[in-house]
């Protein structure tokens, strides 16, 4: 009786070469979907440090001022204060909007930027008046108050975009 032929027997008697499996994909070079993620958060990573440095500068005036503030301390430094709010205020609008205002209208100018809860420049009106006008000058509660609404203010202003400040600027 014949031996029957098994399959290693067949295969071995066979000219095949043995199965090699691929390679297994690598991962250079990119496909173009991976170029496409990396492009978009390249832009979105670009367009906020863009941002963020816009902001950092647009505040530089304010921080300046409040660091400032800090050193104006008694009642006979009130018209400083008041000049420092002058020049912040130059900082951020047009010089010919706010060089020209004086007395209500300057003090005005400062709580309508402000928020209605924040206002008090007009209610402090007097003792603006008499801090920077009179020789008598003021009482320290007074003055600290003075103070405490010019910190609200250099803190709370609402300033213009720097693109609403160029249009106000090319009107007058």
């Amino acid at each position: 009786m014949a031996n029957p032929i098994t399959a290693t027997d067949l295969a071995a008697s066979l000219p095949l070469a043995d199965v090699h499996l691929p390679n297994i994909p690598g991962y250079w070079p990119l496909t173009w979907g991976w170029w496409l993620c990396i492009a978009a958060i390249l832009i979105v990573i670009s367009v906020a440090f863009f941002l963020i440095r816009k902001h950092l500068m647009k505040q530089r005036a304010r921080k300046e001022a409040l660091q400032q503030l800090k050193h104006f301390n008694n009642p006979e430094q009130l018209g400083n204060i008041n000049l420092l709010l002058r020049q912040t205020a130059m900082s951020y609008y047009p010089r010919q909007q706010v060089a020209s205002l004086t007395g209500e209208q300057w003090l005005s100018f400062l709580d309508q930027h402000l928020s209605n809860k924040h206002q008090g420049f007009i209610s402090l009106s007097s003792y603006w008046q008499r801090g920077l006008f009179s020789p008598q000058g003021l009482e320290l509660n007074e003055f600290r108050k003075c103070y405490k609404q010019a910190a609200i203010w250099l803190k709370k202003a609402q300033f213009p975009s720097s693109s609403n400040q160029i249009m106000e600027a090319s009107d007058v």
